[in-house]
């Protein structure tokens, strides 16, 4: 007897499950015939120095036979798509996963997941979203599948631990405040996380036809379009199950500018998924917009109250304190970049939120967004045949494959 959710399915008495500790399902009986059939996802841009590692880590974690894996590239002007190439070339099938480079004309990693998830293989049941900048654990895919089949979720998402590349120091610095407290603000994804159900995660793996059936991510959101899915999401009866037992090893900016960069428009990005859905920020949300509205106040103030606008350093003084400490547990040097790199993140982060507040939620540059696709994914059969395509992206891509 089995229960059944979207299209996976699942050993009866085990929906709705929310204890950590069993383990994942275990696919063998049967072969590669008896595995759900995986696509995975990696949307990229200028990631050559990324990608390579990226999916060495992925190519053998599940059957070859029951797994595709799909670089969406938005344009790159490096050797990314000559190094997926190079890559799929060294590993072909059917002794390793399809692999294959497609354009994603809209850039964006929105865009590329959802591009993907309607040009998947018919018979695709899984969704997996991989990121170019990460590292992913042997049994990343088994058990984020497992889980997903396991627990009746929706979607599986897994903690993220920060690391540096060997001899980048700043990289090293930026690695460790986003890891600690004061950089995340105990987000459930990056500081111990415990599995279960919640409300948020960094996404890993998704019911592909509860996927499409919601729309997949507002394409309008280059940042925190994750957020505003899960909200979405559950919103239509969703659940998200977080698998703490895979964290995924993520690699960080290189430099401040880029970084600063990176959180102006996760900052901005939040603010948008609170206006559209009306939701009200927690408090660790507002804490970086009060530490810019204090430095802001204490540079109004120096001409007029100078004494008074020394408190507006207590800030910057005490991240830089946390930083010199790490330096002296560590004595790592570098550490000292590390209280630099969290008022980097404080204040970009605080000035994308209020931007977005002032522009009412409006994105910087409008991206059309597609119309939901219905949930029903085709069967697995010699006449499946690919959906239509539905957006000008996808129009592009079938007429690419079509020509090749």
């Amino acid at each position: 007897m089995t229960a059944t959710t979207g299209t996976l399915v699942q050993a009866a008495g085990t929906v709705g499950t929310a204890a950590a500790g069993p383990p994942p399902l275990e696919f063998v009986a049967g072969g590669p015939a008896a595995h759900p059939f995986v696509t995975v996802v990696v949307p990229a841009l200028n990631e050559a120095r990324y990608i390579e590692a990226c999916l060495a880590s992925l190519v053998k974690q599940w059957p070859a036979a029951a797994c595709e894996i799909i670089g969406m590239d938005g344009g790159s002007t490096d050797d990314t798509v000559a190094l997926v190439a190079a890559f799929a070339a060294r590993h072909p099938a059917p002794d390793f996963p399809s692999i294959r480079a497609l354009p994603n004309p809209q850039r964006i990693q929105s865009a590329a997941v959802n591009l993907a998830a309607r040009l998947a293989a018919p018979r695709a049941t899984i969704l997996i979203r991989a990121d170019a900048h990460a590292h992913y654990p042997a049994g990343f895919i088994r058990r984020c599948v497992g889980d997903l089949l396991r627990t009746g979720a929706t979607s599986v998402v897994v903690p993220m631990a920060n690391r540096s590349q060997p001899g980048r120091g700043l990289q090293r610095a930026i690695a460790v405040a986003q890891s600690s407290r004061l950089g995340n603000g105990g987000s459930a994804h990056r500081a111990r996380p415990r599995s279960g159900f919640v409300d948020h995660g960094h996404h890993a793996a998704f019911d592909r036809a509860f996927f499409l059936s919601v729309g997949g991510y507002d394409e309008s959101f280059t940042h925190n379009e994750d957020a505003e899915l899960d909200h979405r999401a559950q919103l239509a009866g969703g659940r998200v199950w977080m698998c703490a037992e895979e964290p995924v090893t993520y690699f960080p900016r290189q430099r401040l500018t880029a970084l600063a960069r990176q959180y102006f428009r996760h900052g901005a990005g939040r603010a948008r998924t609170l206006l559209k859905h009306r939701l009200k920020p927690r408090p660790r949300q507002m804490a970086p917009v009060a530490a810019l509205g204090l430095c802001l106040g204490g540079l109004l103030a120096l001409p007029i109250l100078p004494v008074a606008s020394l408190l507006a350093l207590a800030y910057p003084l005490g991240c830089f304190a946390w930083g010199a400490g790490q330096a002296l547990a560590q004595r790592d040097p570098w550490m000292l970049a590390a209280g630099p790199a969290l008022v980097t993140m404080h204040l970009s982060w605080a000035a994308g939120f209020l931007r977005s507040v002032v522009a009412r939620g409006r994105p910087t540059t409008p991206i059309a967004i597609p119309a939901p696709v219905p949930h029903a994914v085709p069967e697995e059969g010699p006449k499946a045949v690919p959906a239509p395509a539905r957006t000008r992206g996808e129009a592009m891509v079938r007429q690419q494959q079509t020509a090749a």
